[in-house]
């Protein structure tokens, strides 16, 4: 995880610390992508997640110091295959296509929740924009694999999980994560549903009856869980 340990958004789900630049100074290391990769090379990886928190901060989103880190990626392991998760960078397509423009093979960008629930699980992000940069990133690069997550037990119900994963095709995503929601800390939002083994199989092949080249659905799957595993199984069927 990059930009930083303070993220500028406050969504139910999530324990990373937040804060707001106008009460406490964000920090960002230049020097960064640089150490990420001496790092990345050093551990001989062969594939690796670049994700962040978010910088609403930044004029840019951070999508420079992003897009940085994966070019120095790319250039100390050039046998490594790179996923990025992005944040939204409040739609700004030309910071989505900064990052893109650095090569990365996977663009992962996670929707996280229903429409419905939104307000009150991602006050700070919007539906409608998730989406639509996850169909530019798929345009812009057609030859990187589109990916995005969510989380059930959050309250949503079944038919809405359809939706959303219809959105997701509509919006000319590859590839569907779908996990149980487990509250991090007393803090966050509680589990409304422990979802069934069985549920998630069906989510599962609802997303293959759609058209997803790959729906990893389980109770343990998060958006970054063998994303190796999930890249080179996405990768290897026709669409």
């Amino acid at each position: 995880m990059i930009l930083g340990n303070l993220c500028t958004r406050g969504c139910a789900f999530c324990s990373v610390p937040k804060g707001s630049p106008a009460k406490q100074e964000f920090l960002l290391d230049r020097e960064e992508p640089w150490h990420v990769a001496d790092m990345a090379a050093q551990m001989k990886l062969r594939y690796v997640v670049i994700t962040s928190v978010n910088r609403d901060d930044l004029p840019d989103g951070g999508s420079r110091h992003f897009a940085e880190t994966v070019r120095q990626v790319r250039k100390a392991l050039p046998a490594a295959q790179v996923e990025v998760l992005t944040p939204d960078f409040c739609g700004d397509t030309e910071a989505v296509a900064r990052v893109l423009d650095a090569g990365p093979h996977v663009f992962n960008h996670n929707m996280e929740t229903v429409g419905r629930l939104y307000s009150r699980v991602r006050p700070q992000a919007r539906y409608r924009q998730s989406l639509d940069v996850l169909q530019f990133g798929k345009r812009h690069r057609p030859e990187s694999l589109t990916k995005s997550g969510l989380m059930v037990g959050l309250g949503e119900t079944p038919y809405e999980v359809h939706e959303l994963l219809r959105h997701l095709r509509d919006s000319e995503v590859d590839v569907a994560t779908i996990g149980q929601y487990l509250q991090p800390t007393r803090r966050n939002r509680k589990v409304s549903e422990f979802v069934t083994p069985a549920q998630f199989d069906a989510y599962r092949d609802y997303g293959l009856s759609i058209g997803f080249k790959m729906v990893f659905s389980g109770p343990l799957v998060r958006s970054s869980y063998m994303a190796d595993r999930v890249s080179e199984e996405a990768s290897g069927v026709d669409a």
